[in-house]
């Protein structure tokens, strides 16, 4: 390799004033460089590099001396740029530079020779240690246009800083931002100054709490979690990777602080996770009690209605509570579901405190039946507890409706129930005395001013205890048949002097069929016949007729049937009865004697054979008639006539019935 001249170099603007190149040489040995060691490098400047065989060499001496033979090849060393005087070798005076002997031109020197190698640093080389291998800055750095080709900066460009190459693997480090990026605050790229990545961590992230913000009851969705989960270790293991050889611009005491920084960092996950937790439980406490208040209002709404109506109500409400109370009971709800309970029970227990026993059976029963449909750890004591309250409502709402037709619900249904439910408590063995009391109560009201309502009662108490099971009431049932038949006599002739009339007749028609063996059933039949003769002729109705027939003799009265069809006649006075006439075959009607110039009828005047007839034996006295002919082809039924007849003793009579035209 040839030299190249470097006459026209300029001079440095830093040489050392006073001296030229000719002092500098003149003190060096030309033993110096060939039998000693280089001395070593002054400490207060840097070392010179190794000079590079492609590096510009100083002119020969201006003697003309040859230049030495260059020493063998060997790698070139990184040139290093030293600042400074040049460094002065061991032993040397102050003032003496180490360098080629006087007269000896400066050549070029192999890198890595014992040699000191020239300095470059003010234009001109200059000796000094040659450069250790492995040590300096890497090719392609220094001065521009320096260095073996293919480093440096390109072409027509200025000088730019080159790439830094990648350091060592440094794990701590890569683990400190991995973890700083599985905090779910990108704080791992920010360190490697990777924005992309940052940004990235902080949209999923302000994703995640929009999502999850606020806290509800659901939480968040399982897909979403766990997509921001495979999210932070995605991007944790990706700081993990670009961490492990990146060269940080931090300070070494941030850089040591970093790892313990991201665990501490961890918290902040977990520490929201907790916090989210925690909002989300409080959203369930809300939650639930929103529930019992909803169930609260679904009670306090049953008020005033009647139990049938509002208990769907009260069957949702207690559906919550059980919920609270046993699958929340740790909750503020669950915790207030007792006093809830004991709130409901008072409240459907309302009105059996105000002695509305029938109204309080409905609720009450259904507290007592609660043991059944809800917890009954949750219930404790409380259905036991209205037993008696039950029990007293079932008695005194049964013997309340006794003798009450229109009881609601009748007393049957509220005393079996008691019979049935408590048959050994107090209650129970109250309801025959009850019974009996009441129905000597309205015995004795039969004699009173409203007969027929105590029989009506009577009536309504003989079907309850009909209805009440075993022979305890046997004598219940005989004691009121028998004032049920003397209520509905005095009913009868209350009704008769009351000139109710059609109702007289009714009730003792009705009480004849009922009891045909009664003493009175004869005198029932004959006021029946006196009121029926009465609602046509009121004066028959103004005393009742005699229960028995009066003694002594009595006169004949024949009755014949001169009309078409038969002929029922009545008849009332000391003596009462009821005969009924065959229809005469070959009788018709009379013409009225209006429309025959008051021309006399003449009834009966044929044979007497022709005529059906009936004898009737009467006491003397005065009589009222009424006689009801069945319809036939020239009259319809329901033809009536009523008249009057004196009966003195002695006499005979004759009664010839006929029917008359209107045309």
């Amino acid at each position: 390799m040839g030299e190249e001249p470097n006459d026209a170099r300029p001079e440095p603007a830093d040489r050392i004033p006073g001296e030229d190149a000719s002092k500098q040489n003149q003190n060096q040995s030309p033993q110096q460089g060939q039998g000693q060691n280089p001395a070593p490098p002054d400490p207060r400047v840097a070392p010179s590099p190794e000079t590079p065989p492609w590096a510009p060499v100083r002119p020969a001496a201006a003697s003309g001396t040859p230049a030495p033979p260059p020493p063998p090849e060997r790698p070139p060393a990184t040139p290093t740029l030293a600042f400074g005087p040049p460094p002065q070798a061991s032993g040397q005076p102050s003032g003496q530079q180490s360098g080629p002997p006087p007269g000896e031109s400066s050549g070029a020197v192999p890198v890595g020779a014992g040699a000191a190698a020239p300095d470059y640093s003010y234009g001109y080389p200059r000796s000094g240690p040659a450069t250790a291998p492995g040590y300096g800055p890497p090719p392609g750095y220094g001065p521009p246009g320096y260095g073996p080709p293919g480093y440096g900066p390109p072409p027509g460009h200025g000088a730019q800083p080159p790439a830094q190459p990648p350091g060592p693997a440094n794990p701590a480090q890569a683990a400190a931002i991995g973890l700083l990026n599985l905090s779910g605050l990108g704080l791992g790229y920010v360190l490697l100054r990777n924005w992309i990545g940052a940004v990235l961590c902080w949209l999923a992230t302000a994703a995640l709490l929009v999502v999850a913000l606020p806290a509800d009851v659901d939480g968040v969705p399982v897909g979403v979690l766990v997509g921001y989960g495979v999210f932070l270790l995605a991007a944790a293991a990706d700081g993990f990777r670009r961490g492990l050889r990146a060269t940080l611009r931090i300070g070494a005491a941030f850089r040591r602080l970093a790892l313990p920084l991201a665990l501490v960092l961890l918290a902040v996950p977990a520490g929201g996770s907790l916090a989210y937790g925690a909002a989300r439980d409080e959203a369930k406490e809300q939650a639930l009690l929103a529930r019992l208040t909803t169930a609260d209002e679904r009670v306090k709404s049953g008020q005033g209605l009647l139990f049938e109506r509002a208990e769907p109500l009260y069957r949702l409400a207690l559906a919550t509570y059980q919920d609270l109370g046993t699958k929340h009971a740790g909750s503020r709800a669950g915790k207030l579901v007792p006093a809830r309970l004991d709130a409901y029970y008072e409240q459907l227990s309302a009105p059996y405190a105000k002695k509305d026993y029938c109204k309080a059976v409905a609720p009450l029963t259904h507290l007592r039946g609660l043991s059944g449909a809800v917890d009954k750890d949750l219930l404790g004591t409380r259905p036991a507890k209205t037993d008696e309250p039950l029990a007293e409502s079932l008695y005194e709402c049964g013997t309340g409706a006794l003798g009450v037709q229109a009881a609601d619900p009748p007393a049957e249904k509220s005393l079996n129930a008691l019979l049935d439910t408590f048959p050994e408590s107090d209650h129970a063995t109250r309801v025959e005395p009850a019974v009996r009391a009441a129905v000597k109560t309205r015995s004795t009201a039969v004699d009173g001013a409203t007969p027929c309502e105590a029989v009506v009662e009577l009536r309504t108490i003989r079907t309850t205890v009909g209805a009440l099971p075993g022979a305890d009431f046997d004598g219940a049932a005989r004691e009121t048949s028998t004032a049920i038949e003397k209520g509905d006599f005095a009913c009868g002739t209350s009704q008769f002097r009351s000139k109710d009339f059609d109702d007289a007749v009714t009730t003792m028609t009705q009480f004849a069929k009922d009891h045909p063996s009664s003493p009175k059933a004869a005198h029932a039949r004959s006021i029946a016949i006196a009121a029926e003769i009465a609602d046509e002729e009121a004066e028959a109705g103004k005393a009742l007729p005699p229960a028995k027939a009066p003694g002594g003799s009595r006169m004949v009265m024949v009755v014949s049937n001169d009309g078409p069809g038969s002929v029922e006649l009545l008849y009332t006075g000391p003596t009462t009865g009821r005969i009924t006439l065959n229809a005469c075959a070959t009788c018709t009607k009379y013409p009225n004697p209006i429309f025959e110039g008051s021309k006399k009828i003449k009834a009966c005047t044929g044979p007497s054979s022709k005529y059906p007839k009936a004898t009737l034996l009467l006491p003397a006295g005065n009589y009222h008639f009424l006689q009801k002919r069945a319809g036939t082809g020239t009259s319809s039924a329901g033809d009536t006539k009523t008249s009057k007849a004196k009966i003195e003793p002695g006499y005979s009579y004759t009664n010839c019935l006929y029917v008359t035209s209107g045309f």
